[in-house]
């Protein structure tokens, strides 16, 4: 083998190496940059959410025809009258402000014989039955304002419980067994809840206003890092070029 075939592999070395070091430097800030364009599309979409809440609140109507032609509904303030069925609350396991208990889930019964879920709020582990908050369980005609909240497609993770409905213990909220486990005709149930606002009830239980926007933004410390494993990556190419450049001997 001559100098010159011995020789070629090494030359074509540094041309591999440069081609690796050039798709992964294009992978790392391709990553940083999709992380950017993701922070303003999450700063948009809690901006819009903040707007929502901040706006007066429209008739029930006007919800349900913004969701039957499949318009965004979450977050938008609402407002229904009607009767609550207190004897067909459904719970839904939660937390609140660090204490355990559930969201009670109340079937309001609207003018036209339908039944609009409504979020009541929060009680505690012990509160879970009415008789324990018998003050509470609100009767004759009502007016609720909250926020809609769009109904779940199934079930959010595998790591979620299934539904204890025997028990009444939602651990996801799924509005078709809600309804079915109560004895609700599907067809009459509005598609969709509503989070009841912070107006007190009696007694103090259910506590309203449960709501909880909780849309983490992390993108721009993402975006930090993967431009950083980019820079990183030019300095050390760069200081292993100028090192094996020092090296070459004189010709």
């Amino acid at each position: 083998m001559t100098d010159i075939d011995r020789a070629a592999p090494r030359r074509r070395l540094p041309v591999i190496t440069g081609i690796l070091v050039l798709i992964a430097l294009a992978i790392l800030i391709s990553l940083g940059t999709w992380q950017v364009q993701r922070l303003h599309w999450k700063e948009g979409l809690l901006a819009d959410i903040a707007a929502r809440q901040a706006a007066g609140p429209v008739p029930l109507a006007d919800i349900e025809a913004m969701a039957a032609s499949g318009g965004d509904i979450e977050y938008r303030k609402v407002t229904a009258s009607g009767r609550y069925i207190n004897n067909k609350e459904r719970h839904f396991f939660a937390t609140w402000r660090g204490q355990t208990g559930f969201y009670v889930y109340t079937p309001l019964e609207l003018a036209d014989g339908r039944f609009l879920f409504v979020n009541r709020g929060f009680v505690p582990y012990e509160k879970k039955e009415p008789e324990m908050r018998m003050q509470g369980q609100l009767t004759d005609q009502q007016t609720v304002t909250g926020l809609a909240r769009a109904k779940l497609p199934g079930k959010p993770s595998s790591l979620v419980p299934d539904n204890d409905v025997a028990k009444n213990i939602f651990y996801w909220k799924d509005l078709d067994v809600m309804a079915e486990s109560v004895g609700l005709e599907k067809g009459r149930v509005i598609p969709f809840f509503v989070d009841a606002d912070s107006t007190p009830n009696p007694a103090g239980l259910p506590i309203g206003g449960v709501t909880q926007v909780d849309l983490p933004n992390d993108h721009l410390q993402y975006a930090f890092t993967w431009y950083s494993l980019a820079a990183v990556l030019v300095v050390v190419v760069a200081i292993s070029w100028f090192r094996k450049s020092g090296k070459q001997p004189a010709q």
